[in-house]
Protein backbone atom coordinates (compact mmCIF):
# COMPACT_ATOMS: atom_id res chain seq x y z
CA UNK A 1 0.00 0.00 0.00
CA UNK A 2 1.65 3.15 -1.16
CA UNK A 3 -0.02 6.57 -0.54
CA UNK A 4 1.30 9.26 -2.56
CA UNK A 5 0.63 13.29 -2.21
CA UNK A 6 -2.19 12.30 -5.04
CA UNK A 7 -4.08 10.20 -2.89
CA UNK A 8 -4.63 13.30 -0.34
CA UNK A 9 -5.36 15.64 -3.97
CA UNK A 10 -7.93 13.17 -4.40
CA UNK A 11 -10.24 13.25 -1.29
CA UNK A 12 -10.52 17.05 -2.25
CA UNK A 13 -12.18 17.25 -5.71
CA UNK A 14 -13.24 14.45 -8.43
CA UNK A 15 -10.87 13.85 -11.55
CA UNK A 16 -12.18 13.86 -15.11
CA UNK A 17 -14.00 10.73 -16.28
CA UNK A 18 -11.27 8.60 -17.89
CA UNK A 19 -13.05 6.26 -19.51
CA UNK A 20 -16.74 5.43 -20.84
CA UNK A 21 -18.98 4.68 -17.86
CA UNK A 22 -21.89 2.54 -18.20
CA UNK A 23 -25.24 4.20 -17.90
CA UNK A 24 -25.60 4.18 -14.33
CA UNK A 25 -22.80 5.68 -13.30
CA UNK A 26 -23.07 8.85 -15.66
CA UNK A 27 -26.15 9.21 -14.38
CA UNK A 28 -24.69 9.61 -10.92
CA UNK A 29 -22.17 11.43 -12.41
CA UNK A 30 -24.38 14.20 -13.76
CA UNK A 31 -25.13 15.45 -10.00
CA UNK A 32 -27.57 12.81 -8.39
CA UNK A 33 -27.17 11.56 -5.06
CA UNK A 34 -26.02 8.19 -4.73
CA UNK A 35 -28.94 6.38 -3.25
CA UNK A 36 -28.14 4.20 0.00
CA UNK A 37 -29.63 0.77 0.97
CA UNK A 38 -28.58 0.08 4.62
CA UNK A 39 -28.43 -2.99 5.39
CA UNK A 40 -28.10 -3.85 9.49
CA UNK A 41 -29.87 -1.15 11.69
CA UNK A 42 -27.18 -1.28 14.75
CA UNK A 43 -25.12 1.13 16.64
CA UNK A 44 -23.23 2.78 14.04
CA UNK A 45 -25.60 2.23 11.11
CA UNK A 46 -28.19 4.51 13.02
CA UNK A 47 -26.08 6.27 15.45
CA UNK A 48 -22.91 7.61 13.19
CA UNK A 49 -23.72 6.77 8.94
CA UNK A 50 -27.41 7.46 8.40
CA UNK A 51 -27.17 10.58 10.60
CA UNK A 52 -24.00 11.71 8.76
CA UNK A 53 -25.83 11.03 5.19
CA UNK A 54 -28.52 14.54 5.59
CA UNK A 55 -25.21 16.43 5.87
CA UNK A 56 -23.73 14.90 2.88
CA UNK A 57 -24.79 16.63 -0.59
CA UNK A 58 -23.49 12.98 -2.62
CA UNK A 59 -26.28 10.75 -0.96
CA UNK A 60 -29.42 9.48 0.98
CA UNK A 61 -31.17 6.87 2.06
CA UNK A 62 -33.61 5.49 0.37
CA UNK A 63 -33.94 1.47 1.61
CA UNK A 64 -32.94 -0.36 4.52
CA UNK A 65 -32.56 -3.94 4.96
CA UNK A 66 -33.28 -5.27 9.42
CA UNK A 67 -34.86 -8.00 10.73
CA UNK A 68 -36.96 -5.87 13.07
CA UNK A 69 -39.88 -4.41 10.96
CA UNK A 70 -41.41 -1.96 13.66
CA UNK A 71 -37.30 -0.37 13.86
CA UNK A 72 -37.12 -0.45 9.98
CA UNK A 73 -40.55 1.28 9.83
CA UNK A 74 -39.16 4.09 12.70
CA UNK A 75 -36.14 4.76 10.56
CA UNK A 76 -38.31 5.19 7.12
CA UNK A 77 -40.26 7.66 8.47
CA UNK A 78 -37.13 9.88 10.17
CA UNK A 79 -35.04 9.12 6.16
CA UNK A 80 -38.21 9.05 4.31
CA UNK A 81 -37.88 5.83 3.08
CA UNK A 82 -40.68 4.12 1.51
CA UNK A 83 -42.35 1.21 3.24
CA UNK A 84 -41.82 -0.70 -0.09
CA UNK A 85 -38.36 -0.27 0.12
CA UNK A 86 -38.00 -1.89 3.52
CA UNK A 87 -36.72 -5.26 3.23
CA UNK A 88 -35.95 -8.76 5.38
CA UNK A 89 -32.47 -10.32 5.35
CA UNK A 90 -34.87 -13.42 3.77
CA UNK A 91 -35.83 -11.15 0.80
CA UNK A 92 -32.88 -8.98 0.71
CA UNK A 93 -32.26 -10.44 -3.03
CA UNK A 94 -35.36 -8.25 -4.02
CA UNK A 95 -32.88 -5.14 -3.91
CA UNK A 96 -32.02 -6.01 -7.38
CA UNK A 97 -35.09 -4.82 -8.51
CA UNK A 98 -35.17 -1.37 -7.17
CA UNK A 99 -33.93 1.30 -9.40
CA UNK A 100 -33.69 3.82 -6.12
CA UNK A 101 -30.96 1.45 -4.89
CA UNK A 102 -27.14 2.59 -5.78
CA UNK A 103 -25.00 1.54 -3.64
CA UNK A 104 -25.41 -0.65 -0.22
CA UNK A 105 -24.14 -0.21 3.31
CA UNK A 106 -22.94 -3.33 5.20
CA UNK A 107 -23.42 -2.80 8.98
CA UNK A 108 -23.73 -6.68 9.98
CA UNK A 109 -21.48 -9.15 12.41
CA UNK A 110 -18.52 -9.72 11.12
CA UNK A 111 -19.59 -13.23 9.89
CA UNK A 112 -22.44 -11.66 7.19
CA UNK A 113 -20.15 -9.28 5.68
CA UNK A 114 -19.10 -11.69 2.59
CA UNK A 115 -22.43 -12.76 2.01
CA UNK A 116 -24.43 -9.86 1.72
CA UNK A 117 -21.65 -8.50 0.20
CA UNK A 118 -21.97 -11.11 -2.71
CA UNK A 119 -25.63 -10.97 -2.62
CA UNK A 120 -25.36 -7.13 -3.03
CA UNK A 121 -23.06 -7.39 -6.39
CA UNK A 122 -25.42 -9.60 -7.60
CA UNK A 123 -27.91 -7.82 -7.88
CA UNK A 124 -26.17 -4.80 -9.03
CA UNK A 125 -25.14 -2.98 -6.00
CA UNK A 126 -21.88 -1.07 -5.23
CA UNK A 127 -21.12 -2.01 -1.65
CA UNK A 128 -19.05 0.02 1.13
CA UNK A 129 -18.77 -2.32 3.87
CA UNK A 130 -17.89 -2.25 7.40
CA UNK A 131 -14.49 -3.46 8.87
CA UNK A 132 -13.07 -6.07 9.26
CA UNK A 133 -14.01 -7.21 5.74
CA UNK A 134 -14.66 -10.72 6.30
CA UNK A 135 -13.37 -13.68 8.62
CA UNK A 136 -11.43 -15.92 6.53
CA UNK A 137 -9.38 -15.02 3.75
CA UNK A 138 -11.26 -17.33 1.06
CA UNK A 139 -14.54 -14.75 2.11
CA UNK A 140 -12.12 -11.74 1.30
CA UNK A 141 -11.29 -13.24 -2.06
CA UNK A 142 -14.74 -13.89 -2.80
CA UNK A 143 -15.96 -10.73 -2.31
CA UNK A 144 -13.55 -9.21 -4.46
CA UNK A 145 -14.60 -11.87 -7.35
CA UNK A 146 -18.02 -11.29 -6.87
CA UNK A 147 -17.43 -7.66 -6.79
CA UNK A 148 -14.83 -7.31 -9.93
CA UNK A 149 -17.29 -9.68 -11.71
CA UNK A 150 -20.64 -7.43 -11.09
CA UNK A 151 -18.61 -4.53 -12.17
CA UNK A 152 -19.72 -3.00 -9.05
CA UNK A 153 -17.23 -0.65 -6.51
CA UNK A 154 -16.13 -2.64 -3.43
CA UNK A 155 -14.63 -0.40 -0.80
CA UNK A 156 -14.13 -1.31 3.18
CA UNK A 157 -15.38 1.27 5.51
CA UNK A 158 -11.68 2.41 6.90
CA UNK A 159 -12.85 5.86 8.07
CA UNK A 160 -9.65 7.00 9.44
CA UNK A 161 -7.85 6.94 5.61
CA UNK A 162 -10.17 10.06 5.36
CA UNK A 163 -9.79 11.83 8.28
CA UNK A 164 -8.08 15.13 7.88
CA UNK A 165 -5.96 14.38 10.92
CA UNK A 166 -5.00 10.86 10.57
CA UNK A 167 -4.02 12.66 6.29
CA UNK A 168 -2.01 15.08 8.06
CA UNK A 169 -0.22 12.28 9.64
CA UNK A 170 0.57 10.43 6.60
CA UNK A 171 1.39 13.37 4.17
CA UNK A 172 3.86 14.55 7.65
CA UNK A 173 5.41 11.47 7.15
CA UNK A 174 5.41 11.35 3.72
CA UNK A 175 7.09 15.43 3.09
CA UNK A 176 10.18 14.31 6.02
CA UNK A 177 8.89 17.24 7.63
CA UNK A 178 9.93 14.55 10.94
CA UNK A 179 12.27 13.09 9.35
CA UNK A 180 12.85 9.13 9.17
CA UNK A 181 10.66 7.16 10.73
CA UNK A 182 11.79 4.53 13.06
CA UNK A 183 9.16 3.47 15.46
CA UNK A 184 5.16 3.57 15.51
CA UNK A 185 2.99 1.86 19.01
CA UNK A 186 -0.30 1.95 18.82
CA UNK A 187 -3.13 0.86 21.03
CA UNK A 188 -6.85 0.68 21.29
CA UNK A 189 -9.34 -1.09 23.56
CA UNK A 190 -12.19 -1.55 25.73
CA UNK A 191 -14.32 -3.33 28.60
CA UNK A 192 -16.51 -5.19 26.91
CA UNK A 193 -20.00 -5.86 28.43
CA UNK A 194 -20.79 -9.54 29.13
CA UNK A 195 -23.63 -10.79 26.44
CA UNK A 196 -22.23 -8.70 23.62
CA UNK A 197 -22.23 -10.57 19.58
CA UNK A 198 -18.57 -9.74 19.21
CA UNK A 199 -17.45 -12.36 22.28
CA UNK A 200 -18.94 -15.16 19.67
CA UNK A 201 -16.04 -16.79 17.43
CA UNK A 202 -18.34 -17.91 15.19
CA UNK A 203 -20.10 -14.02 14.94
CA UNK A 204 -17.09 -12.09 15.20
CA UNK A 205 -14.32 -14.32 13.50
CA UNK A 206 -11.70 -13.19 16.56
CA UNK A 207 -11.65 -10.96 19.91
CA UNK A 208 -10.38 -7.48 19.80
CA UNK A 209 -8.01 -7.83 17.49
CA UNK A 210 -10.66 -7.73 14.78
CA UNK A 211 -12.89 -5.30 16.03
CA UNK A 212 -10.55 -2.33 17.53
CA UNK A 213 -6.94 -3.39 17.22
CA UNK A 214 -7.40 -3.56 13.26
CA UNK A 215 -7.10 0.04 14.11
CA UNK A 216 -3.88 -0.02 15.23
CA UNK A 217 -2.28 -2.37 12.33
CA UNK A 218 -3.96 -0.63 9.70
CA UNK A 219 -2.68 2.81 10.76
CA UNK A 220 0.42 1.09 11.22
CA UNK A 221 0.39 0.15 7.66
CA UNK A 222 -1.02 3.54 5.74
CA UNK A 223 1.55 5.60 8.36
CA UNK A 224 4.10 3.60 6.70
CA UNK A 225 3.09 2.94 3.72
CA UNK A 226 4.05 -0.35 3.93
CA UNK A 227 3.31 -4.07 4.51
CA UNK A 228 4.65 -6.35 8.07
CA UNK A 229 7.36 -8.12 6.64
CA UNK A 230 7.94 -9.96 10.14
CA UNK A 231 6.06 -10.60 13.19
CA UNK A 232 5.46 -11.84 16.64
CA UNK A 233 2.16 -11.98 18.36
CA UNK A 234 0.91 -12.77 21.95
CA UNK A 235 -2.90 -13.50 23.17
CA UNK A 236 -4.03 -13.60 27.02
CA UNK A 237 -6.90 -14.28 29.01
CA UNK A 238 -6.83 -12.38 32.50
CA UNK A 239 -10.51 -12.21 33.42
CA UNK A 240 -11.66 -15.68 34.02
CA UNK A 241 -15.41 -14.24 34.23
CA UNK A 242 -16.82 -16.07 31.50
CA UNK A 243 -16.79 -13.60 28.89
CA UNK A 244 -13.95 -14.99 27.12
CA UNK A 245 -14.98 -18.70 26.76
CA UNK A 246 -14.63 -18.67 23.06
CA UNK A 247 -11.96 -15.69 22.32
CA UNK A 248 -9.23 -14.35 23.59
CA UNK A 249 -9.12 -11.53 25.90
CA UNK A 250 -6.35 -9.03 24.81
CA UNK A 251 -3.45 -9.21 22.01
CA UNK A 252 -0.17 -7.57 21.73
CA UNK A 253 2.22 -7.90 18.65
CA UNK A 254 5.09 -6.36 17.26
CA UNK A 255 5.94 -5.74 12.72
CA UNK A 256 8.76 -5.47 11.06
CA UNK A 257 8.58 -3.59 7.92
CA UNK A 258 10.28 -3.46 4.64
CA UNK A 259 12.32 -0.42 5.48
CA UNK A 260 13.41 -1.44 8.51
CA UNK A 261 10.32 0.50 10.81
CA UNK A 262 9.26 -1.50 14.13
CA UNK A 263 5.69 -1.07 15.31
CA UNK A 264 4.42 -2.19 18.37
CA UNK A 265 0.93 -3.04 19.03
CA UNK A 266 -1.85 -3.99 21.78
CA UNK A 267 -5.45 -4.76 21.95
CA UNK A 268 -7.88 -5.50 24.66
CA UNK A 269 -11.64 -6.11 25.39
CA UNK A 270 -10.12 -5.63 29.37
CA UNK A 271 -8.56 -2.43 28.94
CA UNK A 272 -9.62 0.90 28.79
CA UNK A 273 -7.52 1.94 25.88
CA UNK A 274 -8.41 5.56 24.42
CA UNK A 275 -6.75 4.27 20.71
CA UNK A 276 -3.49 5.91 19.77
CA UNK A 277 -0.90 6.14 17.46
CA UNK A 278 3.01 7.53 18.46
CA UNK A 279 5.30 7.82 15.41
CA UNK A 280 8.87 8.31 16.60
CA UNK A 281 11.22 9.57 13.93
CA UNK A 282 14.83 10.82 14.06
CA UNK A 283 13.74 14.97 13.69
CA UNK A 284 10.82 14.70 15.62
CA UNK A 285 6.93 12.97 16.62
CA UNK A 286 3.55 12.49 16.02
CA UNK A 287 1.18 11.79 18.16
CA UNK A 288 -2.54 10.99 17.17
CA UNK A 289 -4.80 10.99 20.48
CA UNK A 290 -8.19 8.78 19.33
CA UNK A 291 -9.49 6.71 16.63
CA UNK A 292 -13.38 7.36 17.87
CA UNK A 293 -15.71 8.98 15.87
CA UNK A 294 -15.11 12.24 17.36
CA UNK A 295 -12.58 14.03 19.15
CA UNK A 296 -9.27 13.07 17.71
CA UNK A 297 -6.30 15.49 18.78
CA UNK A 298 -2.95 15.41 16.41
CA UNK A 299 -0.06 17.16 18.25
CA UNK A 300 3.53 16.91 16.24
CA UNK A 301 6.69 17.99 16.66
CA UNK A 302 8.66 18.68 13.47
CA UNK A 303 11.94 18.84 12.29
CA UNK A 304 12.21 22.83 11.87
CA UNK A 305 11.19 23.35 15.54
CA UNK A 306 7.47 23.87 14.74
CA UNK A 307 4.75 22.49 16.58
CA UNK A 308 1.31 21.17 15.23
CA UNK A 309 -1.56 20.96 17.29
CA UNK A 310 -4.93 19.93 15.44
CA UNK A 311 -8.23 19.12 17.46
CA UNK A 312 -10.68 17.43 15.87
CA UNK A 313 -11.91 19.13 12.66
CA UNK A 314 -15.00 16.70 11.96
CA UNK A 315 -17.52 16.56 14.35
CA UNK A 316 -19.58 13.33 14.40
CA UNK A 317 -21.09 12.28 12.63
CA UNK A 318 -19.28 14.15 9.71
CA UNK A 319 -16.43 11.69 9.95
CA UNK A 320 -18.75 9.31 8.05
CA UNK A 321 -20.43 12.16 5.79
CA UNK A 322 -16.58 12.12 4.25
CA UNK A 323 -16.34 8.39 4.11
CA UNK A 324 -20.22 8.61 2.46
CA UNK A 325 -18.48 11.37 -0.15
CA UNK A 326 -15.47 9.75 -0.91
CA UNK A 327 -16.80 6.64 -2.01
CA UNK A 328 -19.64 8.87 -3.85
CA UNK A 329 -17.18 10.28 -5.90
CA UNK A 330 -15.13 7.18 -6.66
CA UNK A 331 -19.08 5.68 -8.22
CA UNK A 332 -19.37 9.17 -10.20
CA UNK A 333 -15.70 8.38 -11.66
CA UNK A 334 -15.36 5.02 -11.83
CA UNK A 335 -12.62 5.07 -9.57
CA UNK A 336 -11.31 2.38 -7.36
CA UNK A 337 -11.53 3.62 -3.68
CA UNK A 338 -8.35 3.69 -1.78
CA UNK A 339 -9.56 1.29 0.39
CA UNK A 340 -10.52 -1.41 -1.77
CA UNK A 341 -11.18 -5.03 -1.60
CA UNK A 342 -7.32 -5.78 -1.87
CA UNK A 343 -6.75 -2.99 1.25
CA UNK A 344 -9.24 -5.18 3.56
CA UNK A 345 -7.41 -8.41 2.45
CA UNK A 346 -4.09 -7.17 3.43
CA UNK A 347 -5.47 -6.46 6.85
CA UNK A 348 -7.10 -10.04 7.37
CA UNK A 349 -3.81 -11.24 6.18
CA UNK A 350 -1.77 -9.71 8.87
CA UNK A 351 -4.61 -10.57 11.20
CA UNK A 352 -4.35 -14.23 10.42
CA UNK A 353 -0.63 -14.08 10.85
CA UNK A 354 -0.78 -12.57 14.07
CA UNK A 355 -3.19 -15.15 15.58
CA UNK A 356 -0.97 -17.66 13.99
CA UNK A 357 2.01 -16.54 15.76
CA UNK A 358 -0.35 -15.96 18.88
CA UNK A 359 -1.41 -19.54 18.87
CA UNK A 360 -4.74 -18.95 17.22
CA UNK A 361 -6.63 -18.76 14.25
CA UNK A 362 -8.88 -16.31 12.67
CA UNK A 363 -12.40 -17.54 12.10
CA UNK A 364 -14.62 -20.31 13.82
Amino acid sequence: MKLTRRDFARLGAATALSKALPLRAQAKSEGRKLRWCIVGLGRISMGQFMPGLPLSKTGKVTALVSGHRGKAEQQATVYGVRPSAIYSYDDFDRIRHNDEIDAVYIALPNSMHAEYTIRAAQAGKHVLCEKPMATSLADCKAMIEACRKANVKLMIAYRCQYHPSHLKAIELIRTGAVGQVQAIDSAFGFNIRPGEWRLNKKMAGGGPLVDVGIYCLNASRYLTGENPQDLKAYASVIDHDGRFAQVEESDGWTMKFPSGIVASCSTSYGAMMNGYFRVHASKGWIYMDGFNYSGMHLTALLANGQTIDQPDPIAAPRQFTAEADYFADCVRNNREPKTDGAEGLRDMTAISRIYESAGLRLGA
